[in-house]
């Protein structure tokens, strides 16, 4: 395959430059307006050139010069997938910094060495990069948490921005890379995640999930978007009207919108919204998907799935040039057709060059978070450490990242300052079967079992990584047991691949002995009549084993630890294991082994700083531990980085960006998206969390005095003094939070509206300064369907975090008040609800809501009925039921109404009509579903009509 042309026709391949037409003056003129050189080489492409271009790897065309193209490379923080990179530290830890130019320094740098393999390998790297990652993190139990930002949507936008503007370029009109935004929409669960569907009330969408993608997209800091594998109120996200309503509505130029991996087929798998794929596809095509991501580098089923839309007039040309524009457009401003570019000069010395290395330690350095400190950190002159715990000498890769150039673990960062004693704190075990001793070939080939044997090839240690999720290493070869083919082997060098095939779970069986349950397949290992360890699936052919601790982690490290001048203690998750894409946390529980290390080391050396590194929040159950540190995992100079901030080379400048609660208990279902009703996430928690929002401590302390607000011509401004009260140089993240004190809907206990972060020497102050439109204090009014700021009192707080506020003052904001509801209603935009899903009410276009149990309502505050005299309904249901309107109360309101709801299909929804029992006036209608799988789209008002149940059109 020829590579893609982006270079003056000279370098074209000699096999289809004679083919070249003679008048390519405007789609080959970079000085031609964008439209126009789209627009006259989609002229120029037959019907199957164009639907070539609809996936992930796009068709050249050769008599017009085009070469082959991908999308989708990945770049979450660093590249990946392609041979050593630069990696920098997780994207939760990126947001850490609270140093929105620092993620755009990230993000340019990942950008050059995307350039850089592009230029070296055209077909292997694509310049379509898959990132950055802008779901909120609404739920820590996410298994995917670490990709993204913040539990904030304005921060989480704030830094998806940030980023994307770095991997985009700084030229104007042409891209370095071409950022696609991840993964719209409600995207958060990855328990059944191409089958479930994300209820979303529209107030849930516009204040919390739709704000996170705004500013990246209508900045033009991304150019695509990816929609997510999910269901949104009854509807797959891929079919979503939001793509063509909302999110191309806010872009400045063509948008491009690519499926993730595979999804496009779930439309008539799992989620069987769609008889045939050419449906599918044509309905994804007309809902402004253009670029289907299905069967890897295979395209020809796909695109005959498209011909046949085409062919049965599912699909128009005229759809498919839409998707064509949007494709090219991308193309066109990487600079592809163009005689050169600013970013052609890009080689492969920009790899994990010097000035990246210095980069990664940066943003790992600024990234650490100070949980907790008596005054043990930082560091004073100390002769002896112990490094203790399974993260002390590893970094670890997740699925997204690179792979590792080098690694400065915690032992080697801090080894380079001071003795360091060390070990892992795990235990080192044996396992015995009633014929012998497991034992582990010295060759890492499979285990086996056989009598008489000795010496190392018995043992094995145990690594303990929460959830119920164990690996075993053969001390013989330092290497970890593996299943492949059935055998289990030990060739490792720890978890890895997209299926895990290094992690057990512990059954407990009679007689204090135990079964291992192999985690990716489910099968337990069982002994084959050769002696060898093989997965079997009857749970009565698993191998009834002993196992005997040899040497206790726990103790070994503590012994350790009672001999060193501090203790530093690495505890934290596996990226791949107890928690990932494809599988979430059911616990935030640090692992009980590495709980266990953490307490004994605590007991014996009272000097004990505790690091974590984790992609989400940990709680444990050793109190008053001195001091605590929190990483993300930090990539490749993360010991070099924790050095600094432990001997105090650097100030702790990292916040938290997501509360950390103290148990999972304390979060609703995983699959709950509405944060307002579930009292989810930092806006609306009640509870005290174990580490809140924005928390964060430095070596130094400061003051806050002098807040001022005051709102002029629609802004509101603030002002607050801040000093460094201490008597060394410290950073502080001055966070501006405000709540509004009086409304007509459920307010959040206070909201992010703006930070700045300050280094201060002792004694030094600054004038902190916020200035905050109006029009930001809006919320979504559900009775007319639009942003309203309401004329109401609201209170500014400043401080540390979102509990830690030290001042705060109230300020007045005149504006609406909302009125009565009059007119049709339509039934997502009700005021509140109880036991009813969110579904959709069309294919297409539209939302309703169905019962899920008998006795299901919503509420419609204030509605008035003045000069009504009758009611009409949207509804149905596959077994038919009742609805009943009721004023004032669900149970024993005074019935106002009641409709018979015939049986209907899915979407075959019909319109009912009753009069009105009850007076006119402003009241509070309560609509009761008295049957489970009742679907209501909407009502109506109006006057007297058919009675009880009449069928409309």
């Amino acid at each position: 395959m020829h590579e893609p042309f982006r270079a003056p026709l000279r370098d074209l391949p000699r096999d289809v430059s004679h083919d070249l037409p003679s008048d390519l003056s405007v789609f080959r003129d970079p000085g031609a307006p964008l439209r126009e050189r789209v627009a006259d080489l989609a002229r120029r492409l037959t019907l199957d050139e164009k639907l070539g271009l609809l996936h992930q790897y796009q068709a050249p065309v050769e008599r017009l010069g085009l070469g082959p193209f991908r999308t989708g490379t990945e770049a979450l923080h660093g590249l990946a997938w392609l041979g050593p990179a630069t990696v920098f530290p997780q994207a939760i830890g990126l947001a850490s910094t609270w140093d929105p130019e620092l993620v755009r320094r990230v993000g340019e740098a990942t950008g050059d060495e995307v350039l850089a393999f592009h230029h070296k390998d055209p077909s292997g790297a694509g310049r379509n990069v898959w990132a950055p990652v802008v779901n909120p993190l609404r739920d820590p139990r996410w298994g995917r948490n670490e990709e993204g930002y913040s539990e904030d949507p304005w921060l989480t936008g704030l830094m998806g921005e940030a980023y994307a503007h770095g991997l985009r370029g700084s030229d104007p009109t042409v891209l370095r890379t071409a950022p696609t935004l991840k993964h719209f929409l409600a995207y958060n669960n990855e328990t059944d995640r191409c089958s479930t569907s994300s209820n979303l009330p529209p107030r849930v969408l516009h204040e919390y999930e739709l704000p996170a993608f705004r500013p990246a997209i209508e900045s033009g800091a991304a150019v695509a978007v990816m929609p997510s594998y999910n269901l949104v109120n009854g509807r797959p996200a891929h079919l979503s009207p939001l793509i063509e309503r909302v999110l191309r509505a806010w872009a400045p130029d063509d948008l491009l919108v690519v499926s993730d991996a595979y999804a496009p087929a779930n439309l008539t798998g799992v989620q069987g919204y769609h008889e045939t794929l050419p449906e599918a596809y044509a309905h994804a095509v007309k809902a402004g998907l253009d670029s289907f991501t299905q069967d890897d580098d295979r395209p020809e089923a796909t695109l005959g799935h498209l011909r046949e839309a085409v062919r049965r007039g599912l699909l128009t040309e005229a759809d498919v040039d839409r998707a064509v524009r949007h494709v090219l457009s991308i193309r066109f401003r990487l600079g592809e057709f163009d005689p050169a570019t600013p970013y052609d000069d890009v080689t492969e010395e920009v790899v994990n060059c010097p000035a990246h290395q210095d980069l990664a330690r940066e943003a790992a350095r600024r990234s650490i978070v100070l949980l907790a400190n008596d005054g043990l950190l930082p560091l004073g002159p100390v002769t002896r450490v112990a490094v203790i715990g399974q993260l002390g000498d590893t970094l670890m890769e997740d699925w997204y990242s690179g792979t590792l150039p080098y690694s400065v673990t915690a032992r080697a960062g801090l080894a380079e300052r001071c003795a360091i004693v060390f070990c892992e704190g795990v235990d080192r075990v044996t396992l015995t079967a009633e014929a012998g001793p497991v034992t582990a070939d010295p060759a890492g080939g499979p285990l086996s079992v056989a009598a008489g044997s000795g010496g190392s090839a018995d043992l094995f240690d145990v690594f303990d990584w929460g959830g119920g999720a164990y690996a075993l290493r053969a001390a013989a070869t330092g290497r970890f047991v593996s299943a492949e083919d059935g055998v289990l082997v030990n060739d490792q060098p720890g978890p890895n691949g997209w299926e895990v095939r290094q992690t057990f779970r512990v059954e407990d069986r009679p007689r204090g002995l135990l079964a291992l349950r192999h985690i990716a397949t489910g099968c337990y290992v069982g002994l084959g009549d050769d002696g060898v360890l093989r997965l079997v699936d009857d749970a009565d052919r698993a191998a009834w084993l002993a196992m005997d601790v040899v040497r206790s982690g726990a103790r070994q490290a503590a012994e350790l630890a009672a001999g060193a001048d501090v203790a530093v203690v690495v505890v934290g998750d596996h990226p791949l294991v107890n928690g990932r894409e494809t599988e979430d946390r059911t616990s935030l529980a640090l692992a009980p082994a590495q709980d266990a290390v953490l307490a004994a080391v605590r007991a014996a050396n009272p000097r004990t700083v505790m690091v974590v590194t984790s992609g989400y929040p940990l709680t444990w159950t050793t109190p008053d531990v001195p001091a605590v540190l929190w990483s993300a995992h930090g990539g490749q100079e993360y010991g070099h980085a924790l050095a600094e901030v432990l001997f105090g080379d650097a100030d702790p400048e990292g916040r938290l960006t997501q509360t950390w609660y103290r148990s999972a208990q304390e979060l609703p279902d995983l699959l709950d998206y509405d944060i307002i009703t579930a009292d989810a996430t930092y806006l609306y928690f009640r509870g005290t969390p174990l580490h809140p929002f924005g928390h964060g401590l430095s070596y130094t302390t400061f003051g806050f005095a002098d807040l001022g607000v005051r709102l002029v011509d629609g802004v509101v401004t603030a002002e607050v003094t801040v000093t460094n009260t201490g008597a060394r140089e410290g950073v502080e993240v001055v966070q501006f939070y405000t709540r509004q004190r009086r409304s007509r809907v459920k307010q959040p206990l206070r909201r992010l509206r703006g930070f700045e972060k300050v280094r201060l020497a002792p004694g030094e102050s600054r004038t902190v300064t916020l200035r905050l439109p109006v029009e930001e204090l809006a919320f979504w009014d559900v009775t007319r369907g639009r942003l309203v700021v309401e004329d109401a009192p609201h209170r500014l707080m400043v401080g540390r975090s979102a509990t830690d506020l030290r001042l705060c003052a109230d300020f007045e904001v005149p504006g609406e008040t909302v009125p009565p509801r009059t007119g049709p209603l339509r039934a997502v935009d009700h005021d509140e609800y109880d036991a009813v899903a969110f579904v959709d009410a069309d294919p297409v276009e539209g939302e309703a809501v169905r019962s899920e149990v008998e006795g299901a309502w919503i509420a419609f505050r204030q509605v008035d009925l003045a000069g009504t005299a009758s009611c009409a309904v949207t509804a149905g249901s596959a077994e038919g039921g009742v609805i009943t309107l009721r004023l004032g109360d669900p149970l024993y309101g005074e019935a106002l109404a009641a409709f018979p709801v015939p049986r209907t299909g899915r979407h075959a929804l019909q319109t009912l009509t009753a009069p009105l029992a009850g007076p006119g006036g402003v009241h509070d209608v309560y609509v009761v579903f008295e049957n489970d799988g009742v679907t209501l789209a909407g009502l109506t008002w109006g006057p007297a009509g058919p009675s009880n149940g009449g069928a409309g059109d």
